[in-house]
């Protein structure tokens, strides 16, 4: 006698056990008319079909393997799978352990026609999926284009009322205290500490730093909706300004790398890294024996004992070493004839542009054309408070069309001399060095005795903001060049006292360092 397990599984939480249990009962009826013993089960509940990512159904393509049973019996082919790649690579997974795949619900033959019908079942199972999948989506998006709430958890600040989201004042009051007190140097720990003292909570739990975060990085809070590449402005009512959001958004990206210190600025933040175990390396500080306090650049890995091998490095030291280099690179006389001939390019590009011109100039057409289209209907008797209102807003636009057409055809565009650009582009290296390295750098990566500094306005490097796979002790470097300076720089250690209360001492020593300077 044959023996089979049973797979059932619905797909959403609108669906209950009774689902289920509708397919367990016709599969056994189906086991009991052919003879078949059932002798397990596997359910899988609220899981999508549309891929294999299903703990019981992993769990039953795993027991396979024993070739304890001779088939898998399901309701329909699509609680089986509704996508035909996967379906065809786990029936052959199946069919290698001796097992089939049977539908109770679908006489499918075990004949050549009985292979037809089963890929149809299939392409068929696959096609509803996606054609579900885009009703939904487009249904989504129209909720969203006409202004009504999408769906999903409500952020704290906001109410839904009759498809609509709405200010919550008093959470929205809580909102804007928060970005404001963040945008003004407050720490999110004190903030978070604050409110679950004062016993405000968000849906019936506190607040910790975690919250804090997402609640400052959502664009919700001024208005925007951002779903698949698409933003919308017409959901959610702004509850803070865009200049307070954005400012708070600078103060969260300059500590994502390390401890914010108030008028101290990390230059290398973001772009520097371990180049034994590829972690960022952060912001760190220490005190002298005469109490100086410095700033360092250290590895994560380090404080947490994983066993990284690699040092701290003082703030001001590493940063003039990539500064120093970057500069040789960049007025070096080929890279900089290079750069000043590329900006010239681009400026020949801007003279000769006139795209915004022609631009207003067609839109302006077309408005014309718009009026003549009304005033025809107008006289043709068509007169409502609609053709009036459209007219006027036509005429007013035209107005407007016409204002920008003759600024765009009065700006007087200058040319730069090559002199002037090669004088601008030195004065300001000298002024000011964030620029060039917002510019130029794309990583640096630091070892004990060497560091690597990666320019991405060239070389072959990946921008990913990670070193590659090429980055370790032992690797070969597939970047198309690069050139080796040398660096070396005085280090202070602090060695162990001699005893309680003894005084610590402290040694100065050379580190000589190799500058890889990739092309």
């Amino acid at each position: 006698m044959k023996t089979a397990v049973i797979y059932a599984r619905y797909s959403s939480n609108n669906q209950t056990e009774q689902s289920i249990e509708g397919q367990i009962r016709v599969c056994r009826e189906f086991a009991q008319r052919n003879d078949i013993i059932i002798v397990d089960t596997y359910v899988d509940r609220a899981t999508t079909g549309t891929n294999d990512n299903r703990e019981q159904f992993q769990k039953m393509l795993k027991d396979s393997d024993k070739k304890a049973w001779d088939y898998v019996l399901c309701y329909k082919l699509d609680r089986f799978s509704r996508n035909k790649y996967e379906m065809a690579i786990h029936r052959k997974h199946l069919k290698d352990n001796g097992v089939k795949i049977l539908s109770a619900m679908e006489n499918i033959p075990e004949t050549p026609e009985g292979i037809l019908l089963e890929s149809l079942l299939e392409g068929m199972n696959q096609y509803y999926s996606e054609e579900l999948s885009q009703k939904t989506l487009r249904g989504l998006r129209e909720t969203r284009i006409k202004g009504n709430f999408p769906g999903g958890r409500v952020n704290f600040g906001y109410r839904v009322k009759n498809q609509k989201a709405i200010i919550h004042e008093e959470e929205a009051n809580i909102v804007r205290e928060i970005f404001s007190r963040y945008a003004n140097g407050a720490r999110l720990i004190d903030l978070a500490n604050e409110l679950n003292e004062r016993g405000i909570l968000n849906k019936g739990k506190q607040f910790s730093t975690a919250v804090l975060y997402y609640l400052l990085e959502n664009e919700k809070y001024i208005g925007l909706h951002t779903n698949r590449g698409v933003t919308y402005d017409n959901i959610f009512p702004a509850i803070v300004s865009k200049e307070v959001f954005d400012t708070v958004q600078k103060r969260i990206l300059s500590n994502k790398y390390g401890k914010h210190i108030q008028d101290v600025n990390y230059l290398l933040k973001g772009k520097v890294f371990c180049g034994y175990c590829g972690k960022p390396l952060r912001s760190a500080t220490g005190t002298s024996a005469n109490g100086t306090i410095w700033r360092y650049y250290k590895c994560s890995s380090i404080k947490k004992r994983t066993g990284c091998q690699n040092e701290s490095l003082k703030k001001e030291q590493l940063e003039q070493i990539v500064l120093d280099t970057l500069t040789k690179a960049f007025t070096e006389p080929n890279n900089f004839s290079i750069i000043v001939n590329g900006i010239m390019e681009l400026h020949k590009q801007q003279l000769s542009d006139d795209t915004q011109l022609r631009i207003l100039e067609k839109e302006s057409q077309h408005t014309e054309k718009a009026i003549t289209n009304l005033l025809t209907a107008i006289e043709a008797g068509i007169f409502t408070d609609s053709t009036k209102s459209r007219l006027q807003e036509l005429e007013e636009k035209k107005k407007e069309l016409e204002e920008k057409i003759l600024l765009e055809k009065s700006k007087v565009k200058t040319s730069i001399s090559r002199e002037e650009i090669e004088t601008y582009l030195k004065y300001a290296i000298q002024q000011s060095p964030k620029p060039l390295l917002d510019l130029l750098l794309e990583k640096v990566v630091v070892y004990k005795d060497k560091i690597k500094i990666y320019m991405k306005y060239i070389g072959d490097t990946p921008s990913n903001g990670s070193p590659d796979k090429n980055d370790t002790p032992d690797g070969t470097d597939s970047v198309r060049g690069f050139l080796i300076l040398s660096h070396s720089i005085q280090i202070e250690r602090k060695l162990p006292h001699g005893g309680r209360g003894g005084k610590r001492n402290y040694v100065t020593y050379i580190r000589n360092f190799s500058i890889e300077l990739h092309l």
